[in-house]
């Protein structure tokens, strides 16, 4: 349904696609009840079994390591069956994966009576009981729901109960769609009006029951769908807020809900409790609309996913909100993170009106006509590293009191500066831009730029005085002289080695002539 896949950022494609073989085939080799197939067998497969399920997998993605294990046990429940279980390593069998249109890291399809080209697709299993369940949903009716709830109201485990006065309803029909979709949840069908009595609720209706409490309940209507259902049912399975963890990867990335409000914050921090405290608050009232989730910036595991969506550790707490339809980025533009301003912005990006955070903003107009020269993502570089400039930067975030209180101490150091050609005085809104360097500790950041043609970056942590700046920017520039010295005649070596080389190859191309 979407691919950001985060996580982690979300999210990798594998474009494996098959081609038919027109050579004698050989019977598929099987590793203990299910088969091992490759180009040169899927066809001879296909026609010796009415039902195959077939698991394409990359052998060093551990989810394909995961259901591999689910199928093995599924494989053995099968024994005798006209269900036939089948692997592909599509790291292998690529030829066969293009011919087959196979994408993702895991795809499981389910092939019927020899048809190579109309399967149908099987949810990612989380066990082998899983497969089973699918295999028998899809196989039978609302009928086969039908049962006791006495059991299933004490379960620690999520049961979706469907109260239907007609089992012949079309509410019936979307409601079994939606079990055969989900396999991994218990369903039930009942028809007993002590159940509705006991929960005070009418007809034609979806009650979600842990321990035999109600969860949340959902009233069918003619307008609802499968995958209404299954959005509905997703959602508070869930956590209202839930963590990112390589166990909870996969079920926050293939959610039906595209819209994630991530937190990213440092569990250990002592404003944890009371930034979450507000982030769960805020997420009560956008169930259905957006997922809540959060992400602790001291774990190394969540490397990947921070860099995906350009977060260092230093930056926490923040918040962005990603669509992950389009994969548009949003920042929420405040460093309070209270219920109310969380709320505010969560409803701003559903009615429209957040502000997508972008790589680079447009580059101003007279951007460098002021004293303090205004800088975005895609002239940063260009002007800090200018190998004949020292550049003082201040790195500042617009909704910060911090920030803007450095702005008139700022302006004044571009006065004080006013005149000397070999300095410039900038700053950027780290908030709307990509900082593409390294950096240490929070913002406001105040940062120069030495005239070296090697990128360096040195951090000024002084008294924030218009005359320690200067003393600071002095010192700096005295240190970056003496490195020029030593960067001017390494350049020059090189370029004198360069041109002997340079001459010694058009020597011999001549010799050789």
């Amino acid at each position: 349904m979407k691919t950001l896949r985060l996580l982690g950022l979300t999210a990798f494609c594998l474009c494996v696609f098959v081609a038919a073989d027109n050579r004698a085939e050989r019977p598929p080799p099987e590793e203990g009840d299910v088969l091992q197939l490759k180009k040169g067998n899927f066809n001879r497969a296909l026609r010796k079994n009415k039902q195959l399920l077939v698991h394409f997998y990359a052998p060093l993605s551990g989810e394909g390591h995961r259901i591999s294990a689910a199928f093995e046990g599924a494989a053995a429940e099968l024994r005798g069956s006209e269900v036939k279980l089948a692997v592909v390593d599509v790291a292998k069998e690529k030829d066969l994966a293009k011919e087959l249109n196979v994408t993702g890291l895991a795809t499981i399809r389910l092939y019927l009576a020899g048809d190579k080209h109309n399967p149908v697709t099987c949810p990612v299993p989380q066990s082998s009981a899983s497969i089973l369940t699918w295999l028998k949903r899809r196989a039978g009716s609302a009928a086969d729901l039908i049962a006791d709830l006495s059991q299933s109201e004490s379960s620690e485990e999520l049961t979706v109960v469907g109260f239907f006065k007609e089992l012949d309803h079309e509410y019936v029909r979307v409601f079994y769609d939606a079990a055969v979709d989900l396999p991994d949840v218990n369903f039930a069908v009942t028809q007993s009006n002590e159940v509705i009595t006991k929960y005070g609720l009418s007809h034609d209706v979806v009650l979600l029951l842990k321990q035999s409490k109600l969860i949340q309940a959902y009233k069918m209507t003619p307008e609802t769908s499968k995958e209404m259902l299954i959005a509905f049912i997703t959602v508070y399975q869930m956590d209202l807020v839930t963590e990112y963890t390589g166990q909870t990867a996969t079920r926050i990335l293939t959610s039906p809900v595209s819209s994630h409000a991530l937190l990213f914050v440092n569990k250990g921090s002592a404003a944890f409790k009371e930034i979450h405290s507000a982030f769960s608050g805020a997420a009560e009232s956008f169930r259905l609309k957006i997922l809540f989730v959060w992400v602790d910036v001291d774990e190394p595991r969540n490397g990947r996913l921070m860099e995906y969506f350009r977060v260092r550790d230093f930056e926490a707490p923040l918040i962005r909100l990603v669509n992950l339809t389009d994969h548009v980025t949003y920042h929420l533009p405040s460093d309070t993170l209270d219920e109310h301003t969380i709320k505010t912005f969560c409803q701003s990006y559903l009615e429209g009106g957040a502000k997508p955070k972008m790589q680079s903003e447009p580059i101003p107009e007279g951007w460098d006509e002021q004293p303090v020269k205004e800088l975005v993502g895609m002239t940063l570089e260009k002007v800090g590293f200018n190998p004949n400039k020292t550049v003082f930067v201040l790195f500042y975030l617009p909704y910060s009191a911090e920030s803007r209180a450095l702005f008139p101490l700022w302006e004044e150091l571009a006065g004080a500066l006013k005149g000397r050609e070999d300095v410039v005085v900038a700053r950027i809104d780290a908030s709307a831009n990509d900082i593409n360097m390294s950096m240490q500790g929070g913002y406001p950041s105040l940062c120069l730029f030495p005239a070296l043609y090697a990128e360096r970056v040195v951090v000024y942590t002084g008294k924030r005085k218009v005359k320690d700046l200067l003393k600071f920017l002095d010192k700096e520039m005295e240190k970056a002289k003496k490195y020029r010295v030593t960067e001017d005649e390494d350049r020059r070596k090189y370029i004198e080695a360069a041109k002997a080389e340079e001459a010694k190859q058009a020597n011999q191309t001549k010799d050789e002539l």
